[in-house]
């Protein structure tokens, strides 16, 4: 499992790279083409200049025709208005205004403005005493242009994101089989021992020289081991659930636990006295293995000495049970709280680091509800929040 989640976590990492490095030479290099064409263009707007001058100086008619058809019309893209000396537009040249005089006026003057905040006009002198100014733009190819690598950073960046969400939904449904078959492999194994089991407690029941409360107790254990049985067996399936009143699961989860661990422990529950819970629909051995997985976690965080603490109660819009789990212990170091539900997260020398994850996936997937750190301080202790919806 580590193995390829590492993997896939280098395969992931290695598709954002390419993804920023193709993006990057492409921006590099697309602005380096722009820079070359803007420049081509500047240089015809120059030429443009010289030939305007030329035209209004020059007598000779073939001289003129090749002005006018060789170099200025050969301008199909590059805005440009050519002004007098008190800037009023005279001609114009890829420049899209409308027919009606008015509007064509207020729209040269804008284009105007906007190609004088990019370029400084042009001054040119075609007759001694008359002076002109051409103002140009860049040619919408070029504007083009110097958008385009944005919108291949942007795609690419799609492409990576696709890519990530595709690879964690495939790492996560793999994580998914490897619980599913852990668990129906820890069910299945547990079926022999506990079988074994029920039938020396029928044969203790005959000798009347064994205590009946040994017997007692051992059915006790036997039962419990059923329940975890049931419990491992659902992982996976779509558990059935019934409605239940939350506070006799907490109260029967913790008469269990109180009589198994340190007597140094003190498990406490609290609700509204004065109002009555609701239902939830939950499954009632998966619902106590929540509670016995948070109330183990919060005595080995004590070191089995301290007070554990269960609120039940009917948050503010009455559409969930919220349950609130506290320690005194140790608490939770903020680098930390991120990881807390990820598998292999523990804070003891001994275990694997599931009980938690298994508690996030019981609560909400199987119940559709939410568990998170409500809060945490070191050396003062760490509160769970459960919320369950009310049907």
């Amino acid at each position: 499992m580590r193995s390829i989640h590492y993997d896939t976590n280098r395969f992931k990492m290695l598709i954002v790279l390419v993804a920023l490095i193709a993006g990057v030479f492409s921006l590099v290099y697309t602005q380096q083409l722009v820079g070359e064409l803007a420049e081509r263009e500047e240089q015809q707007i120059d030429i443009f200049a010289k030939a305007q001058t030329i035209v209004a100086a020059t007598e000779d008619s073939i001289s003129l025709n090749f002005l006018v058809n060789d170099i200025l019309g050969q301008n199909f893209s590059i805005p440009v208005i050519l002004t007098d000396e008190h800037h009023e537009p005279i001609e114009w040249r890829n420049v899209n205004v409308d027919e009606d005089s008015a509007k064509q006026q207020a729209q040269l003057r804008n284009y105007l403005q906007n190609m004088k905040a990019i370029y400084a006009p042009i001054k040119i002198e075609p007759i001694e005493g008359v002076v002109m100014f051409i103002y140009y733009q860049n040619s919408f190819l070029i504007t083009q242009l110097r958008y385009f690598p944005y919108v291949q950073l942007l795609v690419f960046g799609m492409f990576s994101l696709l890519a990530y969400l595709v690879f964690s939904s495939s790492r996560r449904s793999e994580q998914n089989r490897v619980w599913v078959g852990l668990a129906k492999e820890t069910a299945h194994q547990l079926g022999t021992p506990l079988s074994s089991l029920i039938a020396w407690i029928e044969y203790f029941k005959v000798e009347p020289q064994i205590d009946a409360n040994i017997i007692e107790d051992l059915e006790k254990d036997v039962k419990r081991l059923e329940t975890i049985t049931a419990r491992f067996s659902s992982i996976g399936s779509t558990p059935t659930l019934q409605d239940e009143n939350p506070l006799l699961l907490v109260q029967d989860t913790v008469d269990y636990l109180s009589k198994r661990i340190s007597k140094k422990v003190k498990i406490e529950v609290s609700y509204p006295k004065l109002e009555t819970l609701p239902l939830v629909a939950v499954n009632k051995p998966l619902f106590e293995w929540i509670i016995e997985n948070l109330c183990k976690n919060a005595v080995d965080a004590m070191a089995g000495k301290g007070n554990i603490k269960l609120e039940i109660s009917v948050n503010k819009d009455r559409k969930q049970i919220q349950i609130d789990v506290s320690d005194d212990g140790k608490g939770i170091p903020p680098s930390q709280l991120k990881r807390v539900f990820k598998p292999g997260f523990t804070t003891k020398k001994r275990g694997w680091g599931l009980g938690l994850t298994l508690v996030k996936r019981i609560v909400e997937n199987y119940h559709g509800g939410k568990i998170f750190v409500y809060k945490s301080e070191l050396n003062v202790g760490t509160t769970f929040r459960i919320l369950m919806p009310i049907k």
